[in-house]
């Protein structure tokens, strides 16, 4: 299988990784306005599973390096399986309010406060269960990160105020669904043997653990979003037969999205062998700058907002930009 042999590519498939999860969600942007979110992220569910499929029996299956998929998923145990599956629900179950934060708020707040609260929990997290990397770098990096959301969500008030808005269901979706992020990673990143050239009996190839991990974001789906179509947190009732509905480009547009967030995902995961899980997720969560970038200068989520808004959305991003730098001088 196709393993990272240094830390400087380990760097710049976490920054492939940034791209990725802080830009899947233009797809939700593209697809038809009629399309709700609920539609969307059945079709975004897909994705993930068939990219999942698709990386593992390609590059997780070629070269003598590691174990094939098949042969290795035949051989693990159920406590590292259940690991992974674990990790995709927690994520679903975030995710899920992520995108319904982004549909209520826009890109340019869920992604700063969800995942920015994300990356502060996950680099903690994974420090404490595998510490790698200088502890001041890294965390000094984490608290301009937790100041960058801070002021994103001071920014968002600003904003909604103007508009006559209540900025409180966005928000909170936000933070409830950063909370969760922040600790699936940890359990993915456990079922794995740690080092990638080593297989190590019942552990996980990182291949695997991926596709398991879709696996359960699959199968809590079944629940979480069958719930959420019931009692949508705005809107009327939606129905499956309303997915059914959907035209080419809505269906087409949930699958890419999905497929692009679990390139972004592999790569994470690829990337943790030489830079550590702490670095490699800390990092990876930097698609708050591209997300933010693309909710405030190319949809244009914070046009109307009070004067000095632009300002604080500024302050923020340069936040977010030392503090990921401080990440990455921390490996």
């Amino acid at each position: 299988m196709f393993i990272i042999g240094s830390y400087s590519l380990a760097v710049l498939c976490c920054f492939i990784t940034m791209l990725c999860w802080g830009s899947w969600a233009n797809t939700q942007k593209l697809a038809s306005e009629r399309w709700r979110f609920e539609l969307f992220y059945w079709d975004y569910v897909f994705g993930i599973v068939l990219f999942a499929l698709l990386f593992g029996f390609t590059a997780g299956s070629a070269g003598a390096v590691g174990r094939a998929m098949p042969a290795d998923l035949a051989q693990a145990d159920a406590v590292n399986l259940a690991s992974a599956l674990l990790g995709g629900v927690l994520f679903n179950a975030a995710n899920i309010l992520l995108v319904a934060s982004i549909a209520i708020a826009g890109m340019s707040v869920a992604f700063p406060t969800g995942i920015g609260l994300a990356l502060v929990i996950g680099v903690v997290v994974n420090y404490l269960d595998r510490p790698e990397g200088n502890a001041t770098l890294l965390f000094g990096g984490t608290l301009l990160v937790a100041v960058a959301i801070l002021l994103n969500a001071w920014a968002y008030r600003r904003a909604a105020v103007n508009r006559r808005k209540t900025p409180t269901k966005g928000l909170v979706l936000a933070i409830v669904a950063g909370g969760l992020m922040g600790l699936f990673y940890k359990y993915v990143a456990n079922s794995m043997f740690p080092d990638f050239e080593v297989p190590l009996p019942g552990k996980l190839s990182p291949y695997s653990a991926v596709l398991v991990f879709s696996l359960g974001i699959l199968a809590s789906n079944c629940l979480f979003n069958t719930l959420l179509m019931r009692f949508p947190f705005e809107g009327q009732r939606v129905r499956y037969r309303d997915y059914l509905r959907g035209g080419s480009r809505d269906h087409l547009m949930g699958i890419l999205g999905g497929a692009i967030w679990c390139l972004g995902m592999s790569f994470s995961i690829l990337a943790s062998d030489e830079a550590g899980p702490a670095i490699s997720y800390g990092l990876g969560q930097g698609a708050t700058i591209v997300a933010a970038v693309w909710g405030i200068y190319v949809w244009r989520e914070f046009a109307g907002a009070p004067g000095g808004t632009r300002a604080i959305l500024n302050v923020m991003l340069v936040c977010y930009l030392i503090g990921l730098g401080l990440i990455v001088a921390a490996g």
